[in-house]
């Protein structure tokens, strides 16, 4: 009697899990549509649970622009280089007054107005990573050979859907450069993914990029926005600024969320072409979020 019983309890629990688990798969999806319905624009959301490999997915073939948020991928093919010998953290950069001419987001030359002085490649990632410098981005695309090698670096890894196409200064050139530097939500999902597992480059690049993204102040209404403290959040924002229809190209942020409970999930949030104000923007963005984190807790 009390096998048959157990059988009966190991055959239920068999049938009704998967079931289980795609109503909970599906009540995320449903409760993230929900929250972006709040504001306006075309909202990509991807969603993975870093362990199971769960995804939930919103306009996933929709090319959003990037914008700062390609400073990820960027860091990663410049720390490829590092780890090929073709360049290395020390390595010295004489930045110029040329350098610093570009007007656009730049803490460096707030600080260097002048130039003439010397920045290691770690400043420059450190720099372009946490500070989302512009103008250490285009050192460091110049650095790394252009446009071109970066994209075929990321390529290389299997992520097809992203196109890295412009520099920071081709951008700020003309409105519609900037939608050329296109990602699928799913791309940067299995970038994030490729970057958790740790193969794709040495462990002292990989910590070094963790902690840039991880020390990073910019975004903090974003992903981070609802998490509880002790959630560590290793992220790259993007922002576009507003034409003269009141549309933001793009309120971006993408990254890897470590739960106190030893969980992790990738997060990609791409909100383009809005005319909400940034406040509400990130809002959505802060509340789909913790919806994700919830979701995870709870399992």
């Amino acid at each position: 009697m009390k096998i048959n019983t157990l059988r009966s309890i190991l055959l239920t629990t068999i049938f009704f899990l998967p079931n289980i688990l795609l109503a909970q798969k599906a009540d995320l999806k449903s409760r993230i549509e929900s929250i972006t319905k709040q504001i306006d624009g075309v909202k990509g959301v991807a969603i993975m649970d870093l362990q199971s490999k769960e995804m939930t997915i919103l306009n996933a073939e929709h090319k959003f622009p990037m914008l700062s948020s390609f400073k990820f991928p960027i860091a990663m093919a410049v720390l490829d280089q590092v780890d090929k010998g073709k360049l290395t953290l020390t390595q010295k950069y004489h930045l110029t007054k040329e350098d610093v001419q570009l007007k656009t987001h730049s803490p460096i030359r707030d600080k260097y107005p002048a130039g003439n002085v010397d920045l290691t490649i770690a400043d420059l990632l450190t720099n372009m990573v946490s500070l989302s410098d512009n103008i250490a981005c285009d050192i460091l695309f110049k650095l790394a050979g252009g446009t071109k090698p970066v994209q075929d670096y990321v390529h290389s890894l299997g992520v097809k859907d992203i196109a890295i196409v412009a520099n920071e200064e081709q951008m700020g050139q003309d409105w519609n450069v900037q939608y050329t530097n296109w990602c699928k939500p799913g791309a940067m999902l299995q970038l994030l993914d490729i970057f958790y597992k740790g193969k794709n480059l040495s462990k002292t690049s990989h910590d070094f990029l963790s902690k840039i993204m991880i020390d990073g102040p910019t975004g903090l209404n974003r992903i981070k926005g609802q998490l509880p403290k002790d959630a560590v959040v290793a992220h790259k924002t993007g922002t576009s600024g507003t034409n003269d229809k009141g549309v933001m190209a793009a309120v971006n942020d993408v990254g890897i969320v470590k739960m106190p409970n030893g969980k992790s999930f990738a997060i990609v949030l791409f909100i383009s072409n809005s005319t909400a104000d940034l406040k509400a923007t990130e809002l959505v963005m802060a509340q789909v979020s913790k919806a994700a984190y919830d979701h995870y807790a709870a399992k």
